[in-house]
């Protein structure tokens, strides 16, 4: 994925109202940001799985005339290179390549450092701290709560669908909890939609970690903050999205005034425990 192309898409999409086909169209270019610039629209329309009409509305949306000045407008912007020139790089180092990129995506964008902060504060005050994450997010709903845990008095690990789903959003609700995180990761469950709409109209503040500020959870989220997947292999990667958790648990941290005592306290522990081999 080329870094500048992506960020320049963001910029373009940002501040336009679109319809959610077209925020689908924008998502998926994000995705393909290297490639963006030389699909046609019909390429597009079917990566997008929407109809080709629909991505000449969405060009006309932006402002352009139709698709083709859209395409026309990124070409100019673009670097020179047409996407795919990689050098000597194999498929493997290309993936690897891919998510450095993305890396340097999610550095960039923490230069504004205040939703994270936000995010941070929000955790700390939810007792409990209900985590989402379904299918692909599941690991990085369970890396944040493993460590969350540690710091913070009750979080609770929501990583199974199914009906029991809103009956653990309703109990952490009756407990006292005022926001839920949730990991949103392609392909994006209907589930973990329908989750986020009921937990927000629950009372809960709904922070999302997820692939694109046009995901198909945009809508159904207060604050949203994207970290880019890798789509080089058979199976994305994900780099961007857990160091972005570990980044909110730091902001958590920050926020929570007794979280180094818990810390120094779960040492002491493990080291009476002999819990870990040193």
């Amino acid at each position: 994925m080329d870094t500048g192309t992506a960020a320049r898409l963001q910029k373009l999409f940002e501040g336009h109202r679109l319809t959610p086909t077209q925020r689908r169209i924008a998502h998926c270019m994000v995705r393909r940001a290297a490639d963006a610039p030389f699909l046609s629209s019909v390429e597009l329309a079917e990566l997008a799985g929407v109809s080709q009409p629909s991505v000449t509305r969405f060009a006309v949306a932006l402002g352009f005339d139709g698709y083709p000045a859209l395409r026309r407008h990124l070409r100019e912007v673009a670097p020179t290179d047409k996407p795919g020139d990689t050098g000597s790089y194999n498929e493997y180092q290309q993936a690897v390549q891919a998510e450095i990129d993305n890396l340097r995506r999610l550095a960039a964008a923490l230069a504004d450092p205040s939703p994270v902060v936000e995010a941070g504060r929000l955790f700390a005050a939810s007792r409990p701290l209900p985590v989402l994450g379904l299918r692909a997010a599941t690991a990085q709903a369970a890396g944040f709560s493993y460590f969350a845990r540690k710091v913070h008095p009750d979080v609770r690990l929501l990583d199974e669908g199914g009906t029991m789903l809103t009956d653990r959003i309703d109990a952490a609700v009756r407990a006292g909890a005022s926001a839920l995180l949730c990991f949103a990761l392609p392909r994006h469950p209907r589930e973990v939609v329908d989750a986020l709409e009921y937990a927000r109209a629950a009372g809960l503040t709904v922070v999302t970690v997820a692939d694109s500020a046009f995901a198909p959870v945009a809508h159904h989220t207060d604050l949203l903050l994207p970290a880019p997947v890798g789509t080089g292999l058979a199976f994305d990667t994900a780099c961007a999205p857990m160091l972005l958790g570990r980044v909110l648990l730091e902001a958590m941290c920050d926020a929570l005034p007794d979280a180094q005592a818990r810390l120094e306290e779960f040492d002491a522990g493990a080291a009476a425990r002999g819990l870990f081999v040193e």
